[in-house]
């Protein structure tokens, strides 16, 4: 198949993650779990799980459970890992809420690429990881996102990492 005919709307993605979660949940999914999940009506999910199939995403048949393929099952992990990413990001270092986190990761994992998700994994870690920055350099950025952060801190806050990036060292 070309990759044109494999390439997802954003509804379609949608669909294909939330059969995904209700395959994962219950071992299939229905369409009137899917139109529950989703908010739309069940007119709307034949439509979507037609062109699911019609792409080779899905099996489907009418009035009977929805299963993905090998190839949708590669694709919604995909894009439950990317929406995994994006709403973590947004809530644990951008401090939205989890409502908000989970919203905004839904419409940002439609748009974003392979290679910027990578990178924005690359920096998710090194954030966690390198000595310089660490805990207390993610809490300072949160502090700051709730603007209670002041540059007044910043002496106290260096010599706490001064000493962690100490302490590290040693053991």
């Amino acid at each position: 198949m070309n990759k044109k005919k494999k390439q997802l709307t954003p509804s379609l993605e949608d669909y294909l993650e939330t059969i995904f979660h209700l395959e994962n949940t219950y071992s299939s999914a229905q369409a009137k779990d899917i139109a529950s999940n989703l908010g739309v009506k069940r007119a709307s999910v034949t439509g979507a799980l037609r062109a699911l199939a019609a792409k080779g995403l899905i099996n489907y048949e009418p009035y009977s459970k929805i299963t993905l393929t090998p190839e949708g099952f590669r694709q919604a992990t995909r894009i439950v890992h990317r929406h995994k990413v994006l709403a973590e990001f947004l809530e644990n270092f951008l401090c939205l809420n989890r409502k908000q986190a989970e919203e905004n990761a839904c419409r940002l994992e439609h748009h974003i690429d392979d290679l910027t998700l990578e990178r924005l994994i690359d920096f998710i870690e090194f954030i966690q990881k390198c000595p310089r920055t660490g805990k207390s350099w993610i809490k300072a950025l949160q502090n700051h996102c709730h603007k209670a952060g002041n540059c007044s801190v910043c002496k106290k806050c260096l010599q706490k990492a001064l000493e962690e990036f100490e302490e590290k060292i040693s053991s």
